[in-house]
This record gives structure tokens, C-alpha cells and sequence, in this order.
């Protein structure tokens, strides 16, 4: 079974979160899962420049990201954020290897709005170099930023860049572990399953909003590429990871429609 996991920034901002995350991946990477991680860290990132006196600025949920910005985008996601959690993972027994979507083009991207400065809009994905990490039994971690051919660095959307290293993978599952509990409904409950149709509701009803409506936007995307099943689940729950690999309905399981595999 093929699953990748996208770790938001708020579970690695903790040692103890980060480390019981490691161990549980490593737990299922040693049962046969084959598995690629992809983290954020938007936590760290604004943390990093107020300490340095720059303002952290977003349009539509998007960091503007100028020069000065993507300097640290760099020294933070592909540097502190992502080789804290790769030290973490080899702690735990699994050989780790920190990327970025820049290696090997494993992800390519274009300037989405040049008033957004380096964000990035994924153009398509590799995974030549994924099947060859975990053909080989390592275990990738990609932080979210990406390039073009021309050696231009773009800052991007961890959930999306995520979808698309799910689906050029071909992985089954795609995981968002996370800071929330599940998809809620407009009464405040945790819904167990929905359809990516029931997602463009919650969104256009106004209930999910702002980093859920990302996540349920992403999810529709890496279920039309062919992924089978998305979970969106409490990342810091105990033992989640492997609670939802052995069947428990723990969080949000979104499929393409009724009846899909879990």
C-alpha cells in the first residue's frame, strides 16, 4: 500500500508531537506501507520573520512571498523544519532523506500572481525519484517548495503540493494530519465521511473556510487524479497515524463518491 502523509507546520512546532509522529511512521513503514511525507511549516516560518522585523503579509490565505521572504522560506521549510523531522524519522529506525520539490524536479511550478511575488502554482510532478528512495527503503520528506527549469524557487501551498506528489506517486491514501479534529458540519460535528461533492457544498455554503476549505479543495484534486480515499485527522491524537491505517474512523474520510474503498 502506497500512502503519503502531510504533516502540518503546528505538529512539528512541538518534540514531543514530532517525535510520536515519527515513531508511528516508522512503525508502518516496517510492516511493508510504503510511504512519502510532505510537511509545511507556516508556524515556524512566521515565527522566524517577526524575529527579524519583516511582517508577514497574505492575500486569500497565501503568504506574499518577496525575496527577502524566500530566502527564509528556504532556511526554514527546507532547512530547520524539514532536517528536524528527517533527525526525528532516522530516531525512530526509519532512513530518512529531506527533499524539496526543487530535487530532481520533482515538482514544477510557475508564478501564480506576480502581486503574490514567489508563490507558486504546481505545473506537474515527478515521481521518478520517490519510487526510487522507497523502492530502495528510505523514506522521503519533501518540504513545500518547487522550481522551474529555468532555476526559478517558488513558495507553495504545502496541501497542494502534497496532492501533487500523491498523485504522480500513485498512492492510495492520501493523509492530512492536522491541528483540527475533522471536516465539521454547520453545527459543529465532526463528519465521519463525505463525498467531494458534499466538500464543494461545505465550501460554497461558507462552513469550511480558510485552511479547511483548502484542505477540502486539495482533497477533490488528489481524488480526481486518481487517488482513492483522503483522511483529514487530529494529528496529535494518540497513535493517529496508525489508528487510521488500521480502519478507524478517526477524523474525515473523503471520497470521490459513496461507496469508494476506505
Amino acid at each position: 500500500m502506497k500512502i503519503l502523509v502531510k504533516l502540518g507546520g503546528t505538529l512539528l512546532d512541538s518534540d514531543v508531537t514530532r517525535d510520536a509522529l515519527a515513531v508511528q511512521i516508522a512503525a508502518a513503514r516496517a510492516v511493508g506501507t510504503e510511504i512519502v511525507v510532505v510537511h509545511g511549516g507556516g508556524r515556524q516560518m512566521t515565527r522566524y520573520l517577526a524575529e527579524r522585523g519583516v511582517e508577514s503579509r497574505f492575500v486569500n490565505g497565501l503568504r506574499v512571498t518577496t525575496p527577502e521572504t524566500l530566502d527564509a522560506v528556504l532556511k526554514v521549510f527546507a532547512g530547520a523544519v524539514n532536517h528536524e523531522l528527517v533527525a526525528s524519522l532516522n530516531r525512530a529506525g526509519a532512513l530518512a532523506v529531506g527533499l524539496s520539490g526543487i530535487d530532481a524536479l520533482l515538482v514544477e511550478a510557475e508564478q501564480m500572481n506576480p502581486a503574490l511575488g514567489a508563490v507558486g502554482r504546481v505545473t506537474r510532478s515527478n515521481a521518478g525519484l520517490l519510487h526510487l528512495l522507497t523502492a530502495n527503503g528510505y523514506l522521503p520528506v519533501v518540504a513545500c517548495v518547487a522550481g522551474d527549469r529555468q532555476g526559478r524557487i517558488y513558495n507553495v501551498n504545502a496541501d497542494q503540493l502534497a496532492v501533487a506528489c500523491a498523485v504522480a506517486y500513485g498512492a492510495q491514501t492520501l493523509v492530512f494530519l492536522t491541528d483540527v479534529d475533522g471536516v465539521l458540519d454547520a453545527g459543529g460535528g465532526v463528519r465521519e465521511t463525505l463525498t467531494a461533492s458534499a466538500c464543494e457544498r461545505l465550501i460554497a455554503d461558507g462552513v469550511a473556510t480558510g485552511g479547511m476549505q483548502a484542505k477540502l479543495t486539495a482533497a477533490g484534486d488528489a481524488l480526481r487524479g486518481g487517488v482513492e480515499n483522503v483522511r483529514i485527522a487530529p494529528g496529535a491524537a494518540p497513535n493517529a497515524l496508525l489508528r487510521l491505517l488500521a480502519g478507524e474512523a478517526l477524523g474525515t474520510r473523503i471520497a470521490l463518491a459513496e461507496g469508494r474503498p476506505a
